[in-house]
């Protein structure tokens, strides 16, 4: 129905189409709507699932009927429906069908049947075939089977179209069986099968198996039941076999088992080993299935003696002591097919065939090795393998005293899978047998040494449980009738893979344009593979990388022209066959120097600067005098000063032997050096200067004294007074020889002093260093004065008679004029120096001074030095140069 009521159908009303056929479809309007809606066919609409059909298949028959064609019903889907646009431009469903695409049923094919034994008297026949292609349609399928007179009820499949079983069947009756499908679209049969089902058996297989051992040690005898009757059918058997353990089986000869029974006996079986047994059975004429493998039941056949002997290998250990050898024999255990039973135990015997008279050696052994202590020689040893039934063929071994007959040639190695294989060539000789030796090769451990016998004829084999990744050291022997070819051994891998780690690199020896590397190699179980060479992969920080490729031999190689001075950084590479792996980074810098280039530099630096010492040191010797004056000047030596006269203007006389009279009252008091300006009157007053204005007054009489008494030797470096300083001039030069000498005498107790002037020849300069001054205070009653005492020798006796004549000197104050200062600079040189007084009386200082400067006359010479009171400050103070100065009673160096 649709939308609008009773205004029209479709025709044909939901058909089933064929897939891919053409198909035409009529939608009819109802004339009592025609008028009242004002509906046509030709404002019909065709939808196939909401999808507009295209207006080219569209056809108007008349005002009432339109229809719609497909040619491909491939392409047609569900629902199709027929709408109408009425007023307004609404569009309105008219009427809607469903359409159903399919295929036709095709004819069943490969229609089989097979009888199945239930239970004893229990048989059901089940038949399969191939139902063809999907029709996209509900298909029905039913198999029908007849007898020629009768016909059985169809068996109709459960769940599936393609099998049905039947329940009811009889034996020895040809019976007709077919199948027949059908859908909306048609229906077709299969060809028919005509069998006797007693032909398509498929019997249960054979129950209660057992298995025991018969007579003899490779016989087992097997019993079963069968679960069909004789009289139904007759049957034959397969018998299959296999060792425990073992995934292939073994079957007895189908004719041996081709007639009825429930027993036999199976032969040719190994002793004393476990087999598992399975049988099956059908029909005897062979028509029918074979039911199916019972289940496996296991029996041991009995012991019986070793069929051969273990085979014997030995290992020599010759290092402690070269007469002797320890002998390590050893053998492997017989396999079970071989040992035919439980060994109990060895019988080795050592035969010594160096010595004919030596007797046989017998050990019975229970483990598969033994060692022996020998003399070095040739020996036979025999071996025998025992268990309970008897003795194995005894196996020897020839031990020769050196393995001097000729090797194989051309060892090889092969990876096979899993295996490893082992070729050689065959020597020229004939060759009995050949052993095998393998072990694996580790850092860590001792080589295990694991070995194998091959025939003579043989020149290669499989190794196997061999690990990948390991190594491992082959080594092949030929054994002769008379003796023992040398080994010839290789190291294999079964599997190569990149090394575990990278070569760990280090420097030896580093220079300026080369560095010495060193590494180690990687140990065996590191290196996964054959290491076919070392990579040295080095650079600067921003500098392209350098690579060079090194023997794997090596653990030392030398990097040639690299910079000075240079960070590099060098890591290192290992390579195998099947990859690479590289180590960790070191850094190492090259010396700013070459070998010898520091000793070229510092040797001639050495030598240049030793030779500049030597020449120093041989100039200060040439030039020492003049060095020495400038850097150590003479110093003055008191002791060896001359005076060479003095001249008093009036002698005096003055006993100097009496000690009482040394130092009477009115003495000098104290004797001092002080150098003056004349000009400078401002820090004295008149009474003060009164002194030095008499010295002014006697100046050319002090010239004259001088110009008569000392020789024209003095006056070349002539050292101004005191009275000369009202000229303005200062005495600066204390390097040239002192020409005037004053003493300045105050009188005794108001007496007038007298003013005495002498000529001094000594040249000694004083020095400069000997200058000593001292600040005074100020004012015409209490100016302090700066006293300068010397004495030379004073450590000698003061009774020596024979010491000069002035060794002390006092400053007398006169009584009237109070601040008056006398200042003097006395120096005497000789063996000796004493202490002496100079006190006199107002009426004899004249003749007390005559007989002073007589006394001191022979051999020695007064040094006058010029006197200032009150010095002055900084650059205008002048300097006064005194060696020392000496108190009373002793000398003190300054």
């Amino acid at each position: 129905g649709g939308l609008v009521q009773s205004c029209g159908h479709i025709i044909p009303e939901s058909p089933v189409l064929a897939l891919g056929s053409n198909f035409t479809a009529l939608c009819i309007l109802n004339e009592s709507c025609l008028d009242f809606g004002n509906i046509y066919a030709n404002q019909i609409i065709w939808k196939i699932k909401n999808r507009v059909v295209p207006k080219e298949q569209y056809r108007e028959i008349n005002r009432t009927v339109s229809s719609v064609t497909f040619n491909d019903t491939s392409s047609l889907a569900t629902p199709l429906t027929c709408n109408i646009l009425a007023d307004g431009q609404i569009e309105q469903n008219i009427y809607g069908i469903t359409v159903t695409v399919g295929l036709a049923p095709e004819k069943p094919k490969n229609l089989s049947c097979i009888v199945h034994q239930i239970s004893r008297f229990t048989y059901v026949m089940t038949c399969t075939w191939n139902p063809g292609r999907h029709t996209f349609l509900d298909t029905e399928f039913r198999l029908r089977y007849s007898w020629p007179e009768e016909v059985f009820p169809d068996c109709i499949p459960k769940g599936v179209n393609n099998s049905c079983t039947i329940t009811d069947i009889q034996f020895f009756v040809n019976t007709e069986i077919w199948v027949e499908a059908a859908n909306a679209l048609g229906k077709a049969e299969s060809d028919p099968l005509v069998v006797d089902p007693i032909d398509i058996v498929k019997p249960l297989s054979p129950q209660n198996v057992s298995v025991s051992s018969g007579i003899l040690p490779t016989v087992l005898k097997l019993s079963w039941e069968n679960w069909i009757s004789d009289a139904v059918m007759t049957l034959k058997f397969n018998i299959r076999y296999r060792i425990t353990g073992d995934t292939s089986w073994m079957e007895v000869p189908s004719e041996d088992t081709a007639s009825p029974r429930t027993s036999f006996s199976v032969q040719g079986l190994r002793p004393y080993t476990e087999y598992a047994f399975s049988i099956r059975c059908m029909k005897e004429d062979g028509v029918g299935y074979w039911s199916d493998w019972s289940e496996e039941k296991t029996g041991i056949t009995t012991e019986d003696q070793p069929s051969k002997g273990p085979p014997i290998w030995r290992i020599i250990d010759a290092s402690h002591s070269p007469a002797s050898w320890t002998v390590h024999l050893m053998w492997k255990a017989l396999k079970p097919f071989e040992a035919n039973g439980v060994i109990l135990q060895y019988e080795v015997t050592v035969r010594d065939k160096s010595s004919l008279s030596s007797p046989l050696k017998k050990y019975n052994v229970t483990s598969t090795n033994h060692t022996l202590q020998l003399p070095k020689g040739t020996y036979e040893v025999t071996l025998i393998a025992r268990n309970s039934v008897g003795a194995s063929p005894p196996s020897v071994l020839l031990i020769p005293e050196s393995n001097s007959k000729a090797p194989v040639k051309n060892l090889r190695t092969l990876p096979k899978h899993d295996k490893l294989w082992v070729g050689w060539t065959a020597p020229n000789s004939y060759v009995l047998k050949y052993v095998i030796e393998w072990c694996l090769v580790s850092s860590s451990s001792d080589c295990i040494i694991e070995w194998q016998i091959a025939l003579g004829d043989v020149q290669g084999i499989d190794l196997k449980g061999i690990k990948p990744f390991k190594c491992y050291l082959i080594t092949v022997y030929p054994l002769y009738a008379d003796g023992q070819g040398s080994g010839e051994s290789v190291k294999a891998y079964l599997k190569q893979d990149r090394p575990s780690k990278g070569p760990t690199v280090q420097t030896k020896k580093v220079g300026k344009a080369e560095a010495v590397l060193t590494w180690n190699h990687l140990t065996v179980e590191e290196q996964n593979g054959f290491i076919r060479n070392y990579t040295i992969l080095y650079k600067t920080i921003d500098g392209n990388e350098t690579v060079v490729t090194v023997d794997p031999s090596k653990t030392e190689y030398t990097l040639s022209s690299l910079t000075s001075d240079t960070l590099y950084t060098v890591r290192m590479m290992a390579s195998t066959d099947n990859g690479s792996r590289t180590g960790p980074d070191f850094t190492f810098t090259t010396q700013k120097f070459g070998k010898g280039e520091i000793e070229a530099i510092v040797v001639p630096v050495c030598l240049a600067f030793l030779l500049i010492v030597l020449l120093g040191v041989l100039f200060c010797f040439n030039k020492r005098d003049l060095i020495k004056k400038h850097i150590w000047p003479i110093v003055p030596d008191p002791s060896k000063s001359n005076i060479a006269q003095w001249s008093p203007q009036v002698p005096a006389k003055h006993n100097f032997n009496s000690k009482n009279q040394m130092y009477p009252e009115g003495s000098f008091t104290d004797v001092s050096v002080v150098e003056i300006e004349a000009d400078d009157k401002k820090s004295f007053s008149e009474q003060d200067l009164k002194p030095f204005d008499l010295l002014k007054k006697e100046k050319s009489t002090s010239e004259g004294h001088s110009s008569g008494i000392g020789g024209s030797s003095c006056m070349s470096s002539p050292r101004q007074s005191v009275s000369d300083s009202d000229e303005g001039e200062t005495t600066q030069n204390t390097s040239s020889t002192v020409q005037y000498s004053t003493v300045v005498l105050n009188g005794y107790r108001d007496q007038t002093p007298v003013q005495v002037f002498s000529r001094s020849e000594s040249t000694q300069p004083l020095l400069d260093s000997e200058e000593r001054s001292e600040d005074h205070a100020g004012g015409a009653d209490s100016a302090a004065q700066r006293q300068q005492y010397f004495r030379q020798n004073g450590g000698q006796d003061e009774n020596n008679i024979d010491r000069p004549c002035f060794e002390r000197a006092k400053q007398i104050t006169h009584a009237s004029e109070g601040d008056l200062v006398g200042f003097v600079q006395l120096q005497v040189s000789g063996q000796s120096s004493q202490p002496l007084g100079l006190g006199m009386a107002k009426n004899t200082q004249e003749a007390a001074l005559s007989n002073i400067l007589q006394a001191c006359t022979e051999g020695q010479t007064v040094r006058p030095e010029t006197v200032e009171e009150n010095p002055l400050s900084g650059d205008d103070m002048p300097k006064s140069y005194l060696p020392q100065t000496v108190r009373q009673g002793g000398y003190m160096p300054q």
